[in-house]
């Protein structure tokens, strides 16, 4: 199975960190966010892995090289403009030899194990899903949450969610899917992913799973402040 990590955003809430520094190179608990990621794949058993970006793309490069460092085999997707979630995933279809495939945005922090996937991938196989997503419970900043999750394991999305259903979880940013997800995407454009959601979940195409181990959406300085205290002490704690 091959992974794809998502590294092509500007950070703009992030500034003035990301003036000068991609992202995903931000550290936490001594090391950049992307190689935690990295770190995790290889882990697992997935070392096949591509990398999109777009502002400040070359820094990444220059520091991952071709991964052998890690244990992985790193290819990139360069991107002279961002392309969205679904836009560089389109662009980089190619990559994955029309095999469902894993992607993780680069700015998260989670303890998920990757090597679930390849079970993720044989469910889309054998009930004909099109998306498998990691929920996860909704953070303080993002209290309305994204998608809800039944009883089947289907994601629905507001306003179709089954009726009765008051629970909503957020989408952690990490999913599981088959390449005919991104046929419609027109190559080259930017383009959203949550459309794309949204239209498999109608048909009911989508499943996924309720994830409550560690999951922090680093989105803010001071978010990225207290994930470093909190994998700072862990590490203390243990040596």
């Amino acid at each position: 199975m091959r992974a794809m990590i998502l590294a092509a955003g500007r950070g703009e809430r992030m500034r003035p960190l990301t003036d000068t520094l991609p992202k995903p190179l931000l550290a936490v608990g001594g090391k950049p966010l992307i190689v935690w990621h990295i770190e995790r794949l290889v882990r697992a058993g997935i070392t096949h892995i591509l990398i999109n970006h777009a502002w400040l793309g070359e820094k990444i490069e220059s520091h991952l090289k071709n991964g052998r460092q890690f244990g992985a085999r790193i290819s990139y997707s360069a991107e002279p403009q961002a392309l969205e979630t679904a836009g560089g995933i389109a662009a980089a279809l190619h990559f994955f030899a029309d095999q469902p495939f894993l992607v993780v945005n680069g700015d998260i922090w989670c303890d998920w194990d990757p090597g679930q996937a390849a079970a993720a991938a044989r469910r889309l196989g054998q009930e004909q899903k099109l998306a498998w997503l990691l929920l996860v419970d909704n953070p303080d900043h993002h209290a309305a949450g994204d998608f809800s999750l039944d009883e089947a394991g289907l994601v629905h999305a507001p306003p179709s969610m089954p009726d009765g259903s008051r629970e909503t979880l957020t989408f952690s940013g990490i999913g599981v899917y088959r390449p005919d997800l991104f046929q419609s995407v027109p190559a080259g454009q930017p383009a959203p992913l949550a459309p794309l959601l949204r239209r498999a979940m109608l048909q009911r195409r989508v499943v996924g799973r309720h994830y409550r181990g560690a999951w922090v959406d680093v989105g803010t300085p001071e978010r990225l402040r207290a994930l470093d205290r909190s994998l700072s002490d862990d590490a203390h704690a243990r040596g």
